[in-house]
């Protein structure tokens, strides 16, 4: 018998300067090195139209409404070319972000309706829910000194300290929401510590979608 794994959709959240870009790349290296087809991707954007619609939403100043639909626009097109199909064809898929993130961002930073939002996620993706959500949490002084000076920080990074308490309250809020999918890290922690918790996640994940042919 052959041992196979189902496809699994993996997330990843947390205010800018969680630090969970860093370790992006240790579960797409940790996944392949068992084997695992894997499509990687980020929101906004993934496709072609949804890195324009990036360019967009993190540099031009919109109506807050504006902003959401145009998250939810291009999570769609995510969606139809690159999530649903590489799942289909039984690959893994990691995204930097989805919808939590719209959720924190527009829903808690900037104060939309969260009945809108909610009816927006129902609307753009009904079936469609990560199996596993790793939330970056981090106290916001040591977020903000995380943040890249050496470039320009786009209009999120720009914004005031109690956005970014609001965008993580949202964030741990969706947390106790929805427990089942979310694992919450301690990102104040050595990278070498995250990396050992991430692996010790991944096995159990692992050990749930074994399939043996």
């Amino acid at each position: 018998m052959t041992q196979h794994y189902q496809p699994r959709f993996i997330t990843f959240e947390g205010i800018d300067g969680a630090g969970k870009s860093t370790h992006i790349g240790f579960v797409a290296d940790y996944l392949r090195q068992r084997g695992v087809m894997l499509v990687s991707s980020r929101e906004p954007g993934g496709t072609s139209l949804g890195e324009k619609l990036r360019e967009l939403l993190l540099h031009e100043k919109m109506h807050l409404e504006t902003e959401a639909l145009l998250m939810f626009a291009s999570r769609r097109e995510h969606i139809a070319q690159v999530i649903a199909p590489a799942l289909a064809r039984g690959e893994w898929v990691i995204s930097d972000r989805f919808s939590d993130a719209s959720f924190a961002y527009q829903g808690g930073g900037r104060g939309m309706d969260l009945r809108k939002m909610e009816q927006l996620e129902a609307w753009v993706h009904p079936h469609l829910q990560p199996d596993i959500t790793f939330l970056f949490d981090v106290p916001l002084d040591v977020a903000r000194a995380r943040l890249d000076a050496t470039r320009e920080l786009d209009k999120f990074e720009q914004e005031r300290a109690d956005f970014f308490a609001a965008t993580r309250n949202e964030y741990l809020r969706r947390a106790t929401q929805f427990p089942e999918r979310f694992r919450i890290i301690d990102a104040t922690h050595s990278i070498a510590d995250i990396q050992v918790q991430l692996a010790k996640l991944l096995d159990v994940l692992f050990e749930q979608s074994t399939v043996m042919r």
